[in-house]
Parts: C-alpha cells; structure tokens; sequence
C-alpha cells in the first residue's frame, strides 16, 4: 500500500508538468508500431483508435494521478495509430522489377547522391509500357557523366533513358530501412542514367522550389566557389552544389548543423527581425511612446520566419524550428515565459502529428536532443540564479556551455546513425557559431531587404567572408590528428533506452529523476555488449564481408561501394573497401573463399566467370552466388534469388553452428517491403 501511495504522490508532483510527456507517449506508440514485425490491419488501427478514445473518456471525473495514466496509455495508443494512417496515406505503387527504358517526369527535387551525382526527384512519373496505376508516385535518378543535356531546372518536364530498381533494403539485418524511408518520401524506384536528360517541355516556374533554386543560383553567382553550395545551403536549403569535400570537413568538425536550417539559423533570423524593429521603433520616439514596439516585431519576426520556413524546403530540423519559433513569438504577444520545455514539446508534438515517421531518422532524434537540453541547462541554470561569469564574458561562456551542451546531448545519436565521433567539435563551434550569428545571418537578411533596389552585394560579401572563416575553421580542425573517432553501431535498443534515459531526467520533477542516470548508463551498457557479424552478406550476392582479428575483410575491392561503406562505418573502421579487401585471408584471384569458425569454408562465386571456376564444396562450407544457382550441392548455398527473398544476410558461429539472421526476419511483413500487402 506504501508504494502505490508512494507512485501516486510521485504523480501529483508532476501536476503542471505533465504536458511535456505528450510528445514522448506519442512517440513510444510510434516507435512500438515501427518494431512491429507484421503490419496491423486498417481494422485492428481503428479499433486500437476507439481504444484510445475510449481512455480519453475514462479520464472525466477521475483523480489526477490516475487520469494522467489513462491519458499516457491513449497517446501511446494514439501514436500507434497515426503512424499506421500515414503510412496508408502515403501509400504508392513500388517497382517490382529493374526497369531499362524511357523514364519522363517534372523536376521536384534536386540534391547530391553520396557519390557527389547530381540527383532528380521527379513527379508525374511516365514510364514505358507501364499504366498510370504501376507507375511510382515518384522516382529518383541520379545523372552519372550526364555532361551534355539540359540544366536541371525546377519544374521542368524531362525525359531520359535509364535504369531504375525497387528501392533497396537495409545493407544488413537491422541497418537504416531505405525502403522503408522512401516509401514515406513517396518514391517507388531509384535508379541512374548515363545519357542527356532532355526537356521535354518548358517549365512550370516550379513554385516555390523554383524560387528557391532561382534564389539559391543568384546567390552563388555572387559568391566565391568553395562557399557558394555553403550560402545556398544555409539560405534555402539548397545541397545540390555542396561538395563532398565540404560536407566532410564539417562532418569532422562538428559543424554539419550549420548546413541545416535548423534552430540556430532560425532562432538568428528572427532574433535578428525582432531586435532591428525593436531599434527602428524605437528612433522614433514619438511611435514609441504610442505602439507596443515588443509586439510588433514580434509579428514582424513570425513573418520573417514563416517566409525562410517555406524558402528552406521544410526539413523536420526547419518544421521544428518554426514550430519553436512561432511558440515563444506568441509567448512573447502574450506576456509569458517564451523559453520552456512546453515548448519544445509542443514542437515535438506537431512533428510527431504531421509526419510520424521523422521520429525514426537522425534529424528529428538530434534536433530535439539538443534543444530540449539547452532549454533544460538554461532553465536550470535561470531558476539557480547561476551566471556563466562576469557580464562581459557572458556571451562567450553562453556559446561555450551551448556548444558542450548540444554536442553532449547530440552525440550519442550520432554516433549511432553515423558512427563517428569529432572529438575537437567543441572547438570547432565556439570559433564558428558567433561568426554566424554576428555576421552570416544579419548579412543575409540585410541583403534580402536591401535586394529589391539592387543594393544586396555589400551585405552578400560580408556573408561570404563568414562562411569562409567557417570554413576554413572547419578544414583547420578536421586535419588536425584525431579530429574523427569511429564507433561501431549498438543494438537496436541502445537509443531508445538512452532517449527515454534522458528524457526521464530532464522531465520528472523529484528526487526519482535520478532513476534518468541509471537508464542512460544501462543504455550504455548495451552499446558496449553489441557485437558486430561473423560474416555479412549483400542481399545482391555481389559482396560478403567477413569479421577477422585485424577488422572486416571484403572479398572484392570494387563493386557494391555503397554497402561496403556502410559495412565498414558500423564496425567502426576507418579503412576504405581497398583497404579491407585486402584483409581477405583466402583465395582471391579465382574464386574468394575463407576458413570460418565452424570448420568450413564460406566460397564466395561471383558472376559467371566464377561459377565456372567453382569446383564444389564440403558440406560444411557456405557457398554464396551473384547468380541464379539450380544445381544440388552438398554445402549450404545462397543465390541471388534466395536473397531477394531473405535480404542481406548475418551470420555469427556461436559453438560452432552459424547462427543467421536476415534483414526481412528483422524488418517484418510491412507495407514498403512487401508487394502482397499493398495489393500490388
């Protein structure tokens, strides 16, 4: 009885607070129907929905601590369910099959593959001899030595030959789902051309992409080479002519963030707005004394920050940050507190709504991470009296404690979504960040306003001078020796028990939000336990991968770059596919083979040309074939046709027996990985 009156209490204490959980219960029904290993029926969604409505009715008349637990198991049930409506929302037909032929659309979409391609979304979708009802919503092409046809124009109607795919699944059991990514993005077949991509008839204008690229090129025509994809990026969310070069020396120094239009450049942008009304209002004292000058840049700011919202393309960072924003502009109309968690979870919450899927991907989990925790620190660091030094220092030591915070906070999710860790980020940001919060944004929209009468190069040139020293801070700090720590990926389980570790103690009020520790160590704890595959292999057949005391050995160092990538980057290995193909211990020069655990070999046939020189194998071998393979063998054999059906493959020898898992075993029956439930 003491402990049932112990959890009520603990409840009622949170009475006030009880908002910010919202978002999390939401997002644990989002999270318990994506780890569902078959998709529920429309059926059982609607009837988990009365469910939740039914709890929502239970909660009149009853005591708070007992309505507040009805209330957290119908948003747990409720987020169950709008995951499942947005997936049937989305729902599109998928290419069943690899398709070579005339591919037409409207440009709605261009970005950069990982092999720095430039890269056509496209809509409207045409496909030789195939009816509007097996055609994709979308399809993605990326243009490989495409040098002669014409520019990629936003809304401009297309047409190439090609070749595209169904979209692939994760590169190993348990991996990043593109599958299941792109059939939320609408795409339902990925591929590449190697000839011209013609227009096939004027442009539509684009809307508002096409206003974005226009803006996006006349910027970088004003700008230096090496920072133009910069300043598009950072003024429209235009990544389509940001090297890799570039990319990678943010990634090593922690500075990728500035690349998204997230809070800070929002945040700048309208604290900006806000504060230079204020000061226009204010020089004239006769409007001062008549006009609340707080409230009015206020709406001024809320203009200004809807305006970059829809010039930035509306990424889950950009949705959030608007979201925030606009709270603490109402906040502000309305006399309250602007800076709260209430507000970061009422951000969380519309996201959460609207899009349901952005709770899987890096950019949500790392954007909420961080401002949560910097409205956490500061709030407590507020509601302590604490000041971070003498006044003058304050806003060097609020970038400081800033920079550690968010990096604190962010890292453990990217080091599980990207595995790798840059130890001198600190640094990195505390020379970076002032720069584009003193120079960059002010400059940015100086020019905006002052583009109209054709006085915008003034205001462009001293934000090229910014993002140059940004640069060149980035550059400075990733070639310096150690900047990038690798770490192998955890289990599935690691960053929800982090993330609910971490919400724990930054939500519950009382001395149990110490419990908020203990979670995040076990989550820890669980990264440290994970183990990495004996031997992985492609759901193609085209590559095997095997674990050796020296690191992952590949049995061909070309082909499949993509997977051996990701292979390598979830060990935490720092060698290219080269480098671990030269690892391999076995046969390589006819067909790859190499002595496992168990006793046997695991031969690797590749093509045609190895199926000829394959000369049999034991009955404790593992024989693997790019190819279809018919014959009867005395080993264990995976052909291409056994893995479309299973996936790539894992294997770990446990007592000798190769222990398999596969990636459809662990990505279930769902509606985009599997043709029989769409109808299709």
């Amino acid at each position: 009885m003491r402990v049932v009156t112990s959890l009520r209490l603990s409840l009622l204490r949170q009475y006030g607070h009880l908002f910010c959980w919202v978002p999390v219960c939401l997002g644990l029904g989002i999270g318990v129907y994506f780890a569902l290993p078959v998709e529920p029926a429309v059926a059982v969604s609607v009837g988990v929905g009365l469910i939740s409505l039914s709890f929502v009715c239970l909660t009149i008349g009853q005591e708070a601590d007992v309505g507040a637990l009805l209330w957290m198991v119908a948003l747990v049930l409720a987020g169950l369910c709008l995951a499942g409506a947005r997936a049937h929302r989305v729902a599109g037909p998928v290419l069943e099959f690899r398709y070579y032929g005339l591919i037409e659309g409207r440009i709605v979409a261009i970005d950069r593959s990982a092999s720095d391609a430039v890269r056509l979304t496209l809509e409207d979708v045409a496909l030789a001899e195939m009816t509007p009802a097996q055609t994709p919503i979308r399809v993605r092409i990326s243009l490989h030595g495409n040098l002669t046809g014409t520019a990629p124009m936003p809304g401009k109607l297309v047409g190439t030959t090609g070749h595209l795919s169904p979209p692939s699944g994760p590169v190993e059991p348990g991996g990043f789902d593109f599958q299941r990514h792109a059939w939320f993005k609408q795409i339902g077949a990925v591929g590449y051309t190697r000839v011209p991509v013609l227009a096939m008839a004027p442009p539509e204008g684009g809307g508002i992409f096409g206003f974005r690229m226009r803006l996006s090129a006349a910027i970088q025509e004003r700008m230096a080479p090496d920072v133009a994809g910069f300043a598009g990026a950072v003024t429209t969310g235009d990544r389509s002519a940001i090297s890799e070069d570039v990319t990678e020396a943010l990634r090593g120094a922690n500075l990728a963030h500035l690349l998204a239009i997230s809070g800070l450049h929002m945040g700048l942008l309208a604290g900006f707005v806000f504060g230079a009304v204020r000061f226009c209002i204010a020089l004239v004292p006769t409007v001062a004394l008549r006009v609340n000058g707080k409230k009015i840049a206020a709406c001024v700011s809320f203009v200004a920050a809807t305006g970059y919202l829809l010039l930035s393309g509306g990424a889950v960072s950009t949705e959030r940050a608007y979201v925030m924003t606009v709270v603490v502009l109402l906040a502000v109309l309305l006399d309250r507190r602007a800076l709260t968690l209430r507000a970061v979870a009422v951000a969380a919450t519309v996201v959460l709504v609207f899009q349901p899927e952005a709770l899987m991907g890096p950019g949500f989990q790392m954007s909420f991470a961080a401002t949560a925790a910097l409205v956490g620190v500061f709030g407590w660091l507020r509601d302590m009296q604490w000041h971070l030094g003498p006044k003058w220092f304050r806003p060097v030591s609020a970038v400081i404690v800033s920079s550690l915070v968010a990096g604190l906070a962010t890292a453990p999710f990217a080091a599980m979504h990207f595995n790798h860790v840059a130890h001198y980020g600190l640094l990195a940001n505390v020379l970076s960040v002032p720069v584009m919060g003193i120079l960059v944004v002010p400059a940015a929209v100086v020019a905006a306003v002052l583009a109209p009468v054709g006085l915008e190069a003034v205001p462009l040139w001293a934000m090229e001078q910014g993002l140059q020293w940004i640069l060149t801070v980035a550059q400075f700090v990733s070639g310096l020796d150690g900047a990038r720590g690798t770490v192998p990926s955890g289990g599935r389980w690691v960053l929800p028990v982090i993330a609910l570790g971490g919400l724990w103690l930054l939500l519950w009020q009382g001395r149990p939000r110490v419990v908020g520790v203990v979670v995040v160590t076990a989550g820890f704890w669980l990264w440290a336990q994970a183990e990495r595959p004996d031997v992985l292999i492609s759901d193609t057949g085209g590559l095997v991968g095997v674990m050796t005391p020296d690191g992952r050995a590949l049995s061909k160092a070309k082909g499949q770059g993509f997977v051996a990538e990701n292979w390598l980057e979830n060990d935490g290995s720092k060698r290219d596919q080269a480098g671990a193909a030269s690892l391999w211990p076995g046969e390589t020069s006819r067909v790859p083979f190499v002595d496992l655990a168990s006793g046997g070999r695991l031969i690797h046939v590749q093509g045609k040309t190895g199926r000829s020189l394959f000369e049999g194998c034991a009955p404790e071998d593992i024989a693997v074939f790019s190819t279809s393979f018919d014959g009867q063998l005395p080993c264990e054999t995976l052909d291409v046709k056994d893995l479309e059906a299973l996936g790539s493959v894992a294997l770990r020898f446990e007592g000798g027996a190769p222990l398999r898992k596969t990636a459809r075993e662990v990505a279930g029956r769902r509606l985009w990985n599997d043709a029989e439930l769409r109808g299709q």
